[in-house]
């Protein structure tokens, strides 16, 4: 998978970096002032041999070790910044992705398994959507509809669980307070406000690629451009008054 980065994360990225290095310079001078050995000519007090570790009080040893400390912390710091805040990394969520799956093995997929092509990674699913449902544009017109395929973000808008698929009934069904979307993504049942978020995507040739960092509102309640109905039973029970 390629994925891109923006100007504003390369200059977090940057940041975080300097931080990592500031941290390991610091370390590094505090390190090399305990363990140095004494040259010819420094001031203190003679000593038989040249050469030999000056002698250090225990107070200053201390100080020495704990800006070593400080400065090693930094670096930890700088690193674990560093790891959080670059976002696209192998095709990771924040970024363009990629697939290196084709789009009509995509395609092929979801029409095997009767599943949405899910990439964990970038945290959204693909789902198939006729581009002749979209009487209004809402979704074509937002570049959310490419190659007769759309992108879901996982995230129940709700409270935010992750919605698995339920191939029973073939909606979207939320497990921890029960809100269901039909198989585009739009809302059905319980208590969430509005469908599912979306991520625009293009297509080149047959290569999709998927903005993970530019997440659309979805669909409030209401949109029903499909018109599907619950295929089978569902996996999740209802909630009661929704």
């Amino acid at each position: 998978m390629i994925a891109k980065i923006g100007a504003g994360t390369w200059v977090i990225i940057g940041l975080a970096a300097t931080i990592a290095g500031l941290g390991f310079g610091l370390m590094a001078i505090n390190i090399l002032a305990i363990i140095r050995p004494r040259h010819a000519g420094e001031q203190g007090p003679p000593r038989p041999l040249v050469g030999k570790p000056r002698q250090m009080t225990r107070r200053a040893f201390f100080r020495r070790l704990l800006g070593a400390a400080f400065g090693l912390a930094m670096l930890d710091f700088g690193a674990a910044s560093l790891a959080f805040l670059w976002p696209s990394l192998g095709g990771g969520f924040g970024g363009k992705i990629t697939l290196a799956t084709s789009v009509d093995d995509v395609k092929a997929q979801i029409t095997q398994t009767k599943l949405p092509f899910y990439f964990a990674p970038g945290r959204f699913y693909l789902v198939p959507y006729d581009p002749t449902n979209d009487k209004q544009g809402i979704y074509k017109d937002a570049g959310l509809l490419a190659g007769g395929l759309m992108a879901l973000y996982q995230r129940c808008v709700h409270l935010g669980c992750r919605v698995p698929f339920c191939q029973a009934s073939q909606w979207f069904e939320c497990p921890c307070h029960g809100s269901k979307y039909n198989r585009a993504g739009e809302y059905k049942l319980g208590p969430a406000p509005r469908g599912l978020d979306r991520m625009p995507l293009t297509l080149t040739g047959s290569t999709l690629t998927i903005d993970t960092g530019n997440i659309q509102t979805g669909p409030p309640r209401g949109t029903n451009t499909t018109g599907q109905d619950p295929e089978g039973p569902f996996c999740v029970a209802p909630v009661g008054g929704h």
